[in-house]
Parts: structure tokens; C-alpha cells; sequence
């Protein structure tokens, strides 16, 4: 077959050997090559292969079955690689040990090794944490690695997406986009074709591949004009084959993108000179033991022209033939079942395929081979299916998908009642109370609980019983009914230990710690003993829940400096072992700090990304909400209600106090500044009402608006210093402990609350240099009442007329990320810190309302705000935490 021509690739090309050479010197790079189906990615890829003949090639694909094999490109690496990787591969290792095998492998100094990862768009989660995981490692490795993907159905919450943007803040990374060709190249490769190169470009929008299906059809002869379609290409050419060769063709498809001849040929009985046609035709890649499809654009063509009534035969002698392989595939042979309509063979592999996927932490993969295995669940035994509900369940759960993992518990309690398995139905229980809680249905979580834990109870000491008591402590804790929380987090801490069960243990010790703070004792030390039990057993959920709640209880007690180490320490620790959901809380709990102590557009940018890409859980969306709807409130911006309003339906339903309480006050002070004083005051005293059991510091917010709202109630418990003093009058004294504590908003409040002229002014300083221009708007009505004349004007104009209300120093901070220059660079051209200059960065992005660098440079130019931005295959993401 002639190979097309690479066409207006130049720049893709340079780059690539440029990167290649970075690699060679121990600069490992991982590139991103983005573009639609079609388009020459591979092509691209073949074409540096040709050109670095001295480099060891590695190459694995994703597979585009409905459901793939997890990490199915490592494993194809490691056909090739061999060694220590091929053998972990074999024993079915952990994840973990494969990922950092592979990076041993490769990364000896010396040789260049390329590793190629095609078709990302199909992966699966665990290689999309490889590709994380890689990407994080390579720098200072001979590694080139690429990974092609096709970007125009991407979502905006895709996983590769998501990942794609995290991947973009690491140094060895690039990013390359392959265009369709221009109606030149087209009118190029069509000559001496006999077609009309204009006509050609509008039917193919100059997508390589169409236009090279659309010159060989045409150029044979058999289709006199440009046909309709790259399928009708594909289809003229498959229908010129022989009968074996087609039926050949036919099973090839059905079998996927690569096809092993050992499998091709019992399955459909053909001749070697049926091979021969179809590597003549056009249509395949062969190397002797495999052939390839050339594009799957080809393949699904084909797929799709196979008559409904034909396939299920031959994915049936599909299935037998690798059965009589010996395929351990167990994620293939489901699919190959299913689609043969073999229910017990897809009720066997799937459910092996679904255990595998979980253990590799594939959860999407896992949840839908577990569903897969449920379709055919009709005359097993129920307990395998109450098994395998709850498998799905506890999936479903890791991926937001809490209605049906609470949908799925239901059922599988319903089966182990049936079977009369008491410690599986108590143990069922306990799961579904901690899915209930997920949903906000705190009073049916609390019964769920109560009744797993009086059902394991008569059954001794178990894990189950241990959980049980752990589950219910925690469900306590976050009510507020903290002697009854640490009561039964100490129950499941005598059952857990004499088991040896840490994670309980470093579950229940974590529990205890944070009822034993809001109670107003010392939780500090018994909170890191979680976190060290937690990694002694590496007990990776359990090592992130202590980081998370480490780095909120330090944030709550305003310790900027601790807070700040754990999350580092935790993020990082969730980042490495790819552990979202937890890295998601962890940078919605570093909201809190980041708005009290005054970077609000950096918590902007945060929420708004949250709310975006982490999910719909009521778990993750309530928190950065509420404080998204507090800084548009305080800064007079739409759309605040909107955030409240979805908070306190959230905080309500999970009758939690630590999440009403604050939600409470943000709608009192949300009331307070659009004038709303009686509305204000019934919120401040729905929070009064629900701060049983809260901290000193909620204790005192409540209590300050209480007064602030003129409420008649009196302060309950022991309060916050700060809060100590605004209640006895001492404004200027409780605006000194909160400047102290680096909380300039709550340092205007209090001074807010002053007759005191210089208080006053000092308040609208504050409040101006955070654009709280809500409550600017509230301190000068008050100056005004009090008679005071020297009001300071607002913003300079030069901002108030800016499209973006981009101050000076933001102006000269945006020309410079424009200019492609770092956080250290600007703070060197600006004579400031680089930590003012990531802040003044982080403003700007938020103001731009953009996530990355490059973005805003995007956005800037075509907005005429600065010069369009250079060409670049790389734009540089900042991260948002």
C-alpha cells in the first residue's frame, strides 16, 4: 500500500525531535498529541519512529471495547519490555509495583526509550493514573513518552480532560494539536487522481484519513466520483475482497483493532491466502503475528455492515477460540460472552473482570463489568448476587455515584435477609448508612447504622461490628453529639485492636480526634496516631482521611502555618496514589483558609473549578458553595443566592451542625448586606439553634451575628477569643487578635462594629482592598450616619473603567504571563515575592475566568487587551491549590 504523504506536519515533527533529544540527555518528557479520528496521529508517531532508529520502541494501545482491560497499554508494554515488569504482570501484582517497575525498566541512563500509549481517549482509569503517575516521575529519566488521544468529544468532566489539565502543570510535559490539512495539501495529494481537489476538501474538511480513503476508492476505478463517506470508502474496498477474505475481514472486526492470526484463523477457518488479500487491500498493518486495522474508522465501518443475525455466531467461536488459547483476559472473554449471549461465561468473567478492575483501582471499569455480571444473575444463587451488588455498590460509591450505590445495597440487603446470612446483612447495612449519608439523609443513615451495629452485636467481635461502630461514631461527630462519638469510636477501637485491625482503628482514632476538638480537648495527638496507623498499614483512604481532616481542624483553629504542611504533605500523598476524592476535599477545606485570609480570587478559582469537574455529590459541592456564595455576597457579584440556596439544601438534609452552622451565617451576612436585617437575624438564629456541640470558633460566629443581627439570644458555651472581645465592646481589641491571625475581613467586621472614625476608616481600607464592595457600600452608609465627612472615594477609575476591573499591578502581571514568563520571573521583572507574584497571578486568572496560563493569554488577546500570543505547542496550567 503507498503511504500518504505527512503533509504540513513540519512543526509537530521538530517538536517532537526536539523533545526526543531532551529525553536522550536524561530530560524525560511526556507529550500529549491531541486531535480529531483521523486526523495522523499515528502516522505522526510512525514517522518519528522511522526517524530515531537507535531508540527502544514501546508501544501499547487502549482498547476501544466497551469496557477495557485495565492498564491494557502496560501490559502490552510489557509483552515487549520483559523482565521484572512482564513477570509482576503474570502474578497479577499490585498496581503500585507495576507502575514503579515499568519506571525502573526504563529509566537506566544510556539508551533512549520511547514508550507510546495510543487511543487515551478509550483508557481506563488505572492507565490514566499511570500516565499521572509517569508524568510526575520522567523528568529525570532517558523517557519519551507519548500519548495520542482523539479531543473533540472530550467533555468538560472526562477524566482525560481532567487529567490532561493536571498533567499540564508538570515541567516535562507538552502538548501537541494536529489540524486537519489545509485545501492546498488536499489539492496536493490529490493530483493525478482525477478528482476535483476543491470538491475533495469539502467533502473530507481535510482530514487525512477520509482524504486518503476517498483517493484509493476513487483512483481504482470502481467509484467514478468522491463518495459520500470515508465508511462508503472502506465498504467499496472490503466488498472488492473474496468470500474468505471478507469473512475473514468480517471476524477481524468483531474482534477489535488488532488481531492476533492465532486467533483470526480457527475462528473463521480461512486460508493463509485470505491474510495475503487483506493485507494487499489496504485496509490492515501486519507484522507477521498481528494485523491492525489501519484506523478505527476502518474497523467500525466494517463492524457495523455485519448483519445483526451473523454476530452472535461469531463471537461465539470468538469466545471458544481464546477459551482454547488459553486467554486470561477475563475483561475480554466477558464482552466476547455477552455479545455471544453466553450467560454463564459472562457471569463468571465478568465478575472476575470486575474484582481485577477493582484491586487495579479501574472503578469505572469495575462498576460496569459488575453490572455487566448482573444482567446474568437470573438462576444464580442470591448470594453471588448480593455479592455482587455489593461489589457495584462500593464502586459506584468511589465514583459519585451515591444513589446507586445506595439503590445497590438495597438490593443486596434484600438477598442476604433472604438467605438468612446475618453477618453479610449487618455488614450491608453499615455500608448503605454511610451511602445515606452521602445522599444527605442523615436520620436514615443514623437508623441504617443503629441497625447494622444491633444485628452484628449478638455475633461477636468481627470486622464487620468494628466498622459498624466506626461508621456510626463518625455519623455522631459530624451531628455534633460528641460524647457519643467518642463513646463509639473507642467501642470500635476494643474491637478493632485484639484484631488487628488498623484501618478501623486509624478510622475510629480520626473520629475521635475531631469530637474531642469541638468538645474543646486536646485532639492533636490522637489525630496524627490515626495518621501514622493509617500509613503503617497502608491504608491509602484512611492516610487521606486523616491528612483531610488534619489540615481542617488546623484551619479551623486559624494555625495558617500546620495547615498549610498537611495539605502539602496530604495533597501530595493524594496526588501520588491517585486518590480524587480526598485530594477534591482537601483543596475544598483549603477554600476556608484561602477566603479568611483574604485570597478570595484564589478560592474563587478553586470553587469554581470544584463545582465544575468534582462531581455532583453533596459531600463535595456544599463546601465551596458556600464559599463561593460568601465572596460574591461580600463583593455585591450575581449569582450568590443561587450557591446559598444550594448549600443550605445540602447542610439541611445531612443535619449535620458543621456544615448548617456555617451555611447559616454565610445566608445571615449574604441578608445583612442587601439591607435584610430581620431576614439576617432568622438566619443567625437557625444557626444559634443548630451550634449544639460546635467548636469555640462557630460557637463565637454564631454569637457575633446574633448581636450583629440585633437577636435577643445571649452567647452559648466558651468562645473564641476574638469573638470574646467584639461581644464585650472591644472592637479595636478583637480587630488586633484578628489581624494577628491574618484574617483581614473578620478585622473590618469587628471595627465595623465601632463609633470610632480611624476604626471606621480602617474598616473600608480593609474592605476595599478585598473588593468586598457589599459591605464597602454598608460602611459608608454608616460613616455617613454618624456624620463623618473625609469618606474616602472608591477605586481608582483607571480600574473601575478596566473591561475586567484588572487593577495596575494585575495589568502588568497579565502583559507578563502573556510574555510566557514563570511566578519567579514575574516576581523578578516586578521586584516582588513569588508568592505575592502566584497571588497576583491567581487574580487574574480568576478575573479572566480561566484555569490555565495559556487560557488567559487566549482570552487577553482576543479580547485586545495585549498582542495575540506567540504559537506554542505548550501551555502551562497553574495549579489551582
Amino acid at each position: 500500500m503507498e503511504v500518504v504523504p505527512l503533509l504540513e506536519r513540519e512543526a509537530q515533527l521538530a517538536s517532537l525531535g526536539e523533545y526526543a533529544g531532551e529525553a536522550q540527555q536524561g530530560e524525560g518528557r511526556l507529550v500529549l498529541i491531541a486531535g480529531e479520528a483521523g486526523v495522523g496521529k499515528s502516522a505522526l508517531v510512525e514517522h518519528v519512529e522511522r526517524g530515531l532508529p537507535g531508540a527502544a520502541w514501546y508501544w501499547g494501545a487502549c482498547d476501544g471495547l466497551c469496557t477495557p482491560r485495565p492498564l491494557g497499554p502496560l501490559f502490552d508494554i510489557a509483552t515487549t519490555l520483559g523482565g521484572e515488569l512482564l513477570e509482576l504482570c503474570r502474578a497479577d501484582a499490585p498496581r503500585e509495583e507495576l507502575f514503579s517497575a515499568l519506571l525502573r525498566q526504563v529509566s537506566a541512563p544510556g539508551e533512549l526509550n520511547v514508550l507510546v500509549v495510543e487511543d487515551v481517549h478509550w483508557a481506563d482509569e488505572a492507565t490514566i493514573d499511570l500516565l499521572r503517575f509517569l508524568g510526575r516521575r520522567i523528568r529525570a529519566a532517558p523517557v519519551l513518552l507519548l500519548a495520542t488521544y482523539r479531543d473533540e468529544s472530550l467533555t468538560a468532566t472526562s477524566p482525560l480532560r481532567i487529567a490532561s489539565g493536571d498533567l499540564a502543570t508538570h515541567r516535562c510535559v507538552r502538548r501537541i494539536s494536529l489540524l486537519p490539512l489545509s485545501a492546498d495539501a488536499v489539492a496536493v495529494l490529490a493530483r493525478g487522481s482525477g478528482l476535483d481537489p476543491a470538491a475533495l476538501y469539502r467533502l473530507t474538511g481535510g482530514n487525512p484519513f477520509y482524504v486518503s480513503q476517498a483517493l484509493q476508492a476513487g483512483t481504482r476505478g470502481t467509484i467514478p466520483e468522491v463518495p459520500t463517506s470515508a465508511r462508503d470508502a472502506v465498504l467499496a474496498r472490503a466488498a472488492r475482497l473474496g468470500s474468505d477474505a471478507r469473512a475473514a475481514l468480517d471476524a477481524a472486526a468483531l474482534i477489535g483493532t488488532r488481531v492476533e492470526l492465532a486467533l483470526l484463523e480457527p475462528v473463521t477457518g480461512c486460508p493463509p491466502s485470505a491474510i495475503d488479500e487483506l493485507l494487499v487491500s489496504g485496509l490492515f498493518a501486519g507484522d507477521g503475528m498481528t494485523l491492525q486495522f489501519r484506523h478505527e474508522i476502518a474497523r467500525l465501518a466494517v463492524e457495523g455492515a455485519v448483519p445483526a443475525h451473523r454476530r452472535g455466531a461469531i463471537h461465539a467461536r470468538i469466545l471458544a477460540s481464546l477459551r482454547a488459547l488459553g486467554c486470561d483476559d477475563d475483561a475480554r472473554m466477558a464482552h466476547y460472552a455477552e455479545a455471544a449471549g453466553d450467560g454463564p461465561a459472562a457471569l463468571r468473567h465478568a465478575s472476575a473482570a470486575a474484582r481485577r478492575a477493582a484491586a487495579l483501582a479501574s472503578h469505572c471499569e469495575a462498576a460496569a463489568q459488575f453490572e455487566r455480571a448482573l444482567r446474568f444473575t437470573d438462576g444464580s444463587d442470591p448470594a453471588t448476587a448480593a455479592s455482587l451488588y455489593d461489589g457495584f455498590a462500593h464502586e459506584a460509591s468511589l465514583l459519585d455515584r451515591w444513589q446507586e450505590a445506595a439503590d445497590a445495597r438495597e438490593r443486596a440487603l434484600a438477598l442476604w435477609r433472604g438467605v438468612g446470612d446475618r453477618l453479610r446483612e449487618g455488614d450491608t447495612l453499615h455500608w448503605l448508612a454511610r451511602s445515606l449519608c452521602s445522599l444527605s439523609r442523615g436520620g436514615e443513615a443514623i437508623a441504617a447504622a443503629r441497625a447494622a451495629i444491633a444485628l452484628l452485636e449478638p455475633l461477636g467481635p468481627t470486622a464487620e461490628l468494628a466498622w459498624a461502630h466506626a461508621s456510626l461514631a463518625t455519623m455522631w461527630m459530624v451531628r455534633g453529639d460528641n460524647q457519643d462519638a467518642v463513646e463509639l469510636a473507642r467501642r470500635a477501637q476494643a474491637v478493632a485492636g485484639p484484631l488487628g485491625l488498623t484501618e478501623v482503628l486509624s478510622d475510629a482514632l480520626n473520629t475521635e480526634a475531631c469530637a474531642v476538638r469541638a468538645a474543646g480537648g486536646e485532639w492533636a495527638g490522637t489525630l496524627r496516631r490515626a495518621l501514622a496507623a493509617a500509613l503503617a498499614g497502608q491504608h491509602e483512604a484512611a492516610v487521606a482521611r486523616a491528612y483531610v481532616n488534619l489540615h481542617a481542624s488546623h484551619v479551623a483553629d486559624r494555625d495558617w502555618a500546620v495547615a498549610e504542611r498537611y495539605f502539602t504533605e496530604g495533597f501530595a500523598y493524594c496526588d501520588d496514589h491517585c486518590i480524587t476524592s480526598y485530594s477534591i476535599f482537601m483543596r475544598s477545606e483549603r477554600t476556608s483558609a484561602l477566603e479568611r485570609t483574604g485570597r478570595w480570587d484564589e478560592a474563587v478559582a478553586i470553587c469554581d473549578e470544584l463545582l465544575r469537574h468534582g462531581g455532583p455529590s453533596p459531600n463535595i459541592r456544599l463546601c465551596p458553595l458556600n464559599r463561593l456564595g460568601t465572596i460574591r455576597a461580600r463583593r455585591g457579584e450575581p449569582g450568590a443566592w443561587e450557591c446559598l440556596d444550594e448549600a443550605i439544601e445540602y447542610a439541611d438534609g445531612a443535619g449535620e451542625p458543621q456544615s448548617i452552622v456555617p451555611v447559616r451565617l454565610a445566608r445571615a451576612e449574604a441578608f445583612w448586606l442587601d439591607g435584610r436585617l430581620a431576614d439576617a437575624r432568622r438566619e443567625a438564629e437557625l444557626a444559634d439553634d443548630a451550634a449544639e456541640g460546635c467548636d469555640g470558633w462557630d460557637r463565637g460566629a454564631v454569637a457575633a451575628w446574633l448581636q450583629r443581627t440585633g437577636s435577643a439570644r445571649p452567647p452559648r458555651g466558651e468562645l473564641a477569643a476574638p469573638y470574646r472581645r467584639q461581644l464585650d465592646g472591644d472592637w479595636a481589641g478583637a480587630a488586633r487578635l484578628w489581624t494577628d491571625l491574618g484574617c483581614p475581613y473578620q478585622a473590618g467586621l469587628a471595627l465595623l462594629g465601632s463609633a470610632d472614625e480611624a476604626s471606621l476608616l480602617e474598616a473600608l481600607r480593609i474592605f476595599t482592598g478585598l473588593g468586598a464592595s457589599a459591605t464597602v457600600r454598608l460602611a459608608r452608609q454608616q460613616m455617613r450616619r454618624l456624620g463623618i465627612r473625609a469618606i474616602p472615594a472608591g477605586p481608582q477609575a483607571a480600574t473601575r473603567a478596566h473591561p475586567l476591573g484588572l487593577t495596575r499591578r494585575e495589568r502588568e502581571v497579565l502583559d507578563l504571563i502573556c510574555a510566557g514568563l514563570t511566578n519567579a520571573e514575574i516576581a523578578g521583572k516586578l521586584f516582588i515575592s513569588v508568592k505575592t507574584a502566584g497571588h497576583h497571578v491567581s487574580a487574574v486568572l480568576a478575573k479572566l475566568g480561566v484555569p490555565t496560563r495559556g487560557a488567559a493569554a487566549d482570552r487577553a488577546a482576543g479580547l485586545g487587551l495585549v498582542a495575540a500570543p506567540a504559537a506554542s505547542g505548550t501551555h502551562w496550567a497553574l495549579p489551582a491549590g
